[in-house]
């Protein structure tokens, strides 16, 4: 059985007369990775601060590990770490100094728990090095194990990859998989990065305009995505927009992508022939969730 941790139920947003969230419901359960992404302004931000307690519900509730957020706020709240945008550090500090500082304003964080997160993040190497020192994606790190030193079994992270090169986000992917994974931890990730989400988040929710359009298993949703996509090589990509009705994307000169229904891959490859192309080869190819997401929201940009 699932071991639910965070709730929200109903969660209203108003500033003013205007309405920023309506009736947005979701979970998360322990060991799960949520992805939680929308287009520009849809609330995501709005919702992760209504979480922490750093805004005003206007209605509806938030249930952290059984408690309100608003009736019991410390003890809800007690289990919870979160980085929203990017952590501040002392940079003329070595990365302990900063663990040991912001261990004193939690009770109980024995120095064995300090080492332990450094071993967590997989700073060893470099944990007595000032943090000037860093880079962005070891900075980053050393906010998660900040984060974490309260032995949290919520992670929240917004917007956590952004500024990373490929190397800093795949190791943050590897940090937040093992904490997932070892330390049962429930973690919400809302990102812009859509295909580093789809490579370790097995669940998502996906808000649009203050509301809720589907949360779900990543598996799920990409199986409600109707139509699949087909890469096909051809000897040459001049005029296909006038050979076939369908909407295409040209790759490059030999490769185009094309979505269509299974059976009606025959007949585009017939087409193609009676229009002088060859074909080499056609290949099916799985949905992604920026193709889901985009699916759902009518084509509006990630933010």
């Amino acid at each position: 059985m699932e071991n639910k941790i965070l709730e929200c139920k109903k969660l209203c947003k108003k500033f003013g007369k205007k309405q920023v969230l309506k009736d947005v419901s979701f979970e998360l359960n322990e060991g799960d990775i949520l992805g939680f992404i929308g287009p520009n302004g849809a609330g995501k931000t709005t919702t992760i601060k209504l979480i922490l307690g750093l805004q005003k519900i206007t209605s509806g509730s938030v249930s952290i590990n059984g408690y309100d957020i608003k009736k019991d706020f410390e003890k809800a709240i007690y289990k919870v770490g979160a980085i929203v945008e990017n952590p501040d550090m002392y940079m003329y500090l070595t990365g302990r100094q900063n663990l040991n500082l912001i261990a004193k304003l939690y009770k109980g964080i024995t120095k064995e728990r300090i080492n332990e997160v450094i071993e967590i993040s997989g700073l060893k190497n470099r944990i007595d090095d000032k943090v000037s020192k860093y880079s962005l994606g070891m900075r980053q790190r050393l906010g998660i194990a900040a984060s974490i030193l309260h032995n949290p079994n919520i992670l929240i992270l917004d917007e956590p990859t952004n500024g990373l090169d490929p190397e800093g986000i795949k190791e943050l992917r590897l940090l937040l998989q093992k904490l997932a994974k070892e330390e049962k931890m429930g973690i919400m990730i809302s990102s812009h990065n859509l295909l580093e989400l789809d490579s370790f988040c097995n669940k998502v929710c996906i808000i649009q305009n203050g509301q809720i359009l589907t949360n779900c298993n990543i598996s799920e949703l990409k199986k409600q995505v109707s139509n699949n996509y087909y890469i096909f090589e051809v000897d040459k990509v001049r005029d296909l927009y006038k050979v076939l009705d369908e909407k295409i994307e040209i790759i490059n000169d030999n490769f185009f992508k094309i979505k269509l229904k299974k059976d009606d891959v025959p007949t585009v490859i017939k087409n193609l022939l009676d229009n002088d192309y060859n074909v080499y080869q056609v290949n099916e190819l799985q949905v992604s969730l920026e193709d889901a997401f985009f699916e759902k929201t009518g084509g509006n940009e990630i933010a």
